[in-house]
């Protein structure tokens, strides 16, 4: 009768220490290690079955297994094979993923889900709210909280490219799929799905419905605590479809000072509070220029784009709303934002001491000092008279 060798199970409890770099849980609650054998030198074996077979990080799932079997104490050498589940495999995977409910279902809409949604809107294109949902997603980050980004700007989506993962595709497992994580946060884009970066999304109401849903259902967030919504500017049917799905989902209003957007910049917030959702402030973008006088040599505020635009919409968002809508932020124009978001280096990261960064850290700052909790949200429950 052989008996195991002594090594095995601490080998195994070292590997408990190693999390999936896509799924970001470990290892072995997955069952993706099929087996460890030591033989008469200490020479360890483990065979490690990765999702699919062209898994992208799986050099570094292999180097990261490696490293915990040889901190074992009397382990002399380590050979990790990469092996590929099957499909009986993958269906068991799926169902721990979405927690033992097999069938598919939008989990920030579950009742008790403790995941802070914020979904960035803009009355009209062009103000920077990309820009603002990538910093603020990454300033979150920052902070030690788990966050997950979803681009739902169907036609312009520009968050992968922000992000510098324009060309990253996210890992499927059959019908789920696995966010691409990059730079401590989780993203997933229309973008990431197109077999060309070059093809056009000529998608009409019902199938931008769809879409939303599977973004949303069909993607393996993990335990978030926020997840930000980055949607199409003004009042179209993803943001309308978003209101039906997510009602619990909280509204951050961006405009830039000038009148123009302002007042289109009411109807974003305005749409919101018909779907019952929460707006919970406006963040005024290219709030000021910050320059140097050619002639006397001391810095100046250049208003390029007038002021008091921001203000105005959440003045007039509170009265509409009956609820005060704070202005949250003003976000200077800085060149390196501009910058950051074309090379793929946000500015809260390449430059975190600039004016600008700061200004979204502060807006990162204020919002996660909200309270959390399930006060106020929908349930999804209707008392019963007795």
């Amino acid at each position: 009768m052989s008996t195991e060798n002594p090594l095995i199970p601490l080998i195994r409890e070292a590997l408990a220490g190693v999390v999936d770099p896509e799924i970001r849980r470990p290892i072995t609650d997955l069952k993706m290690v099929d087996e460890i054998t030591v033989d008469e030198s200490n020479r360890v074996f483990i065979r490690i079955l990765l999702t699919v077979a062209g898994c992208p990080l799986k050099t570094e799932l292999r180097e990261n297994v490696t490293n915990a079997a040889q901190s074992v104490e009397g382990v002399s050498g380590v050979h990790v094979e990469l092996g590929t589940m099957t499909d009986e495999q993958r269906d068991a995977l799926k169902v721990t993923l979405r927690n033992g409910v097999p069938e598919r279902v939008i989990p920030f809409a579950e009742p008790g889900c403790m995941t802070k949604v914020i979904a960035v809107a803009s009355g009209k294109g062009g103000v920077g709210k990309s820009s603002v949902t990538v910093n603020l997603a990454l300033a979150l980050a920052a902070r030690g909280r788990t966050v997950g980004l979803l681009d739902a700007d169907i036609y312009g989506h520009s968050v992968p490219d922000m992000l510098g993962v324009g060309d990253a595709r996210p890992t499927p497992i059959d019908d789920l799929l696995l966010p691409v994580p990059t730079l401590g946060i989780k993203t997933i884009s229309v973008g990431m799905l197109k077999p060309n970066r070059s093809d056009v999304i000529a998608w009409r109401g019902p199938i931008l419905d769809r879409a939303l849903t599977q973004l949303l259902a069909d993607v393996h967030w993990g335990d978030l605590d926020y997840l930000l919504i980055d949607l199409p500017p003004g009042t179209g049917d993803i943001a309308m479809s978003l209101g039906q799905k997510l009602p619990n989902a909280d509204i951050l209003v961006v405009t830039t000072p000038q009148p123009a957007a302002s007042e289109v910049a009411e109807r974003a917030g305005t749409m919101a509070g018909i779907m019952q959702q929460q707006v919970i402030g406006v963040v005024e973008n290219m709030s000021w220029l910050e320059t140097e006088c050619p002639h006397c040599g001391t810095s100046h505020r250049v208003n390029l784009f007038g002021e008091g635009g921001g203000r105005m919409v959440a003045n007039e968002l509170s009265k509409r709303l009956g609820t005060e809508v704070p202005l949250l932020a003003q976000v200077p124009i800085d060149e390196q934002l501009r910058i950051g978001g074309d090379d793929g280096d946000p500015i809260v990261v390449s430059h975190p001491e600039s004016v600008a960064a700061q200004a979204l850290v502060g807006l990162a700052e204020g919002l996660d000092s909200r309270p959390r909790g399930l006060a106020g949200m929908h349930l999804g429950v209707t008392p019963v008279a007795n």
